[in-house]
């Protein structure tokens, strides 16, 4: 299973710092419109569904990920920077203002964790 996170994993760990360090500083003035960003996310619901779970098994579940990382990978995939064949086409559609609205949304849903007894 691929963890979602490996991009943090593979940054210099002075990249992750300014990444860091410009999520605290700019967060608040960065931060989308949850409202908005689950009327957007109807496009993104057949793959990752509208609560965030995923529909498809090649596709992350992205409910309760961090708005930093999901608005980091979107970019990523509209400059090409990453790519996927159906998420390089979707994400060349998006607005920066799209963006933070859609990680806005992911973001904000609660996912809840049962450990198993072991």
């Amino acid at each position: 299973m691929r963890y979602p996170h490996s991009l943090f994993v593979k940054m210099a760990p002075r990249t992750l710092a300014a990444v860091f360090i410009l999520s605290v500083a700019c967060g608040p003035a960065l931060a989308g419109d949850a409202r908005a960003g689950h009327d957007k996310a109807r496009q993104c619901q057949v793959c990752h569904g509208l609560d965030g779970l995923a529909k498809l098994p090649d596709a992350p579940h992205i409910a309760g990920d961090s708005a930093i990382y999901i608005e980091m990978q979107l970019k990523a995939y509209r400059s090409g920077e990453r790519t996927h064949p159906q998420m390089s086409i979707v994400a060349q559609a998006l607005s920066d203002e799209d963006i933070s609205d859609l990680a806005a949304y992911y973001s904000a849903i609660e996912v809840t964790v049962k450990v198993p007894e072991l």
